[in-house]
């Protein structure tokens, strides 16, 4: 966005708007706000450089001492702990699939309202409660991952919940990875460690 010309200051809307024609609380409120909006990219592009570094480190790591003793480390997913000499700081890096749902995930929906409208009414209440929970989207209009997994670990012996499971299941598609780094400090002497928080609302 270009900077408006001296004496201006652009308003929502995008007009030009005489600096003497804006209240003052209103420029207070766009300095403090502007202010803290431009600290906070900036502190959000250094975590970025922060975890693409430490993630690069970590790897290192890894591939010398993968080359060291002729092993894999990490495991399958690549997940592996570093913690100092002493034990003060330990540090995680995990990988979790990225998953999205095929069509086949209306179909197992359409199962699983069969499946509700066979069985009596009475618990099923309650199973009826998490479906709807399951299929309801986010602000942005997409599903819920964890809720629709959910209800692959409900055990209900029907062959019609089986063959909606199966659905749900073919419905699944793993479209990338992602790579999780935690960091944690050691509560005093003892074997619990508490992380150290690096999300704004955490702190």
């Amino acid at each position: 966005m270009n900077k408006p010309p001296n004496g201006y200051l652009l308003n929502a809307a995008g007009h030009l708007v005489p600096q003497e024609q804006v209240r003052d609380h209103d420029k207070l409120r766009d300095a403090v706000a502007r202010d803290l909006a431009t600290e906070a990219q900036e502190l959000n592009q250094r975590l970025r450089d922060f975890k693409a570094r430490a993630l690069a480190d970590v790897a290192d790591v890894v591939s010398i001492a993968a080359e060291r003793y002729n092993v894999k480390m990490g495991g399958k997913k690549g997940n592996v702990t570093l913690t100092t000499y002493d034990g003060q700081y330990k540090i995680t890096r995990t990988y979790a699939e990225r998953l999205t749902f095929t069509e086949e995930l209306e179909a197992a929906r359409e199962l699983i309202n069969q499946c509700i409208l066979r069985w009596s009414e009475g618990a099923n209440a309650h199973i009826k409660a998490l479906v709807d929970r399951a299929f309801r989207t986010d602000g942005q209009g997409k599903i819920k991952t964890a809720a629709v997994l959910d209800l692959l670990r409900l055990d209900i012996d029907d062959d019609g919940w089986r063959s909606a499971m199966e659905a749900l299941k073919d419905s699944i598609q793993i479209i990338g990875t992602t790579a999780y780094l935690r960091i944690y400090k050691r509560i005093g002497q003892t074997d619990n460690y508490q992380p150290i928080p690096l999300d704004i609302a955490a702190l």
